[in-house]
């Protein structure tokens, strides 16, 4: 599997303050980091999606649904929430600072789980003619599968880097395994670069 670095970018999924015990304990903080100053070297765009939310929540989902993200049953003991736990420009909401993120990348603020939905990742995307796309970060089940979901749609080569997702781990397991492979590739941070050293313009 060759991957063309210029028709090539990393997108960093929700790796952000509020969500650093996740990254913590799925130990993909050095991993990432390590990815990140790869794809760099190889002229690849690193782009940083994080949740935006307006802080009175006039702009949360409206789509009821049975449990939270514990898998907790919503009822008269854990109400539905109507704001987020964080604000817009809330320092929560800020891309680990570990992973380097530089004002030259590119800042995807997002309002729903799929990073495509109502943000400017495809219309930059296309603009630098890229058509794969790296993705990784968390949570796994929520937000990477509902962007791999959308890129496939869109289609984009999506390659799901397989060491590089956070989440609850049966999830994150049953996705790699069983979920991805049918909509997209699936590698690890090793094999995506050794892939894009193949596909290096002689």
């Amino acid at each position: 599997m060759a991957l063309v670095p210029s028709r090539t970018a990393l997108l960093v999924f929700d790796l952000l303050e509020c969500y650093r015990e996740a990254a913590e304990q799925a130990g993909v903080i050095a991993r990432m980091r390590g990815l990140v100053s790869e794809c760099r070297g190889r002229a690849i765009p690193v782009m940083w999606t994080r949740a935006d939310h307006r802080e009175d929540g006039s702009d949360l989902a409206r789509t009821i649904a049975d449990v939270d993200n514990r898998h907790r049953a919503f009822g008269p003991g854990n109400p539905r929430p109507s704001r987020p736990a964080h604000g817009a420009g809330s320092a929560a909401y800020q891309t680990l600072s570990e992973l380097g993120q530089r004002p030259e990348d590119y800042d995807v603020p997002k309002h729903r789980w799929s990073a495509f939905h109502g943000t400017h990742l495809d219309t930059s995307l296309r603009a630098r003619d890229i058509d794969t796309l790296l993705l990784c970060g968390g949570s796994t089940h929520v937000g990477v599968a509902s962007t791999a979901y959308a890129g496939r749609d869109l289609d984009y080569q999506v390659i799901v880097v397989r060491d590089g997702l956070t989440g609850q781990q049966p999830q994150r397991n049953f996705f790699v395994e069983h979920v991805f492979p049918r909509i997209c590739r699936v590698r690890t941070a090793d094999q995506v670069l050794a892939a894009l050293d193949e596909g290096k313009a002689p």
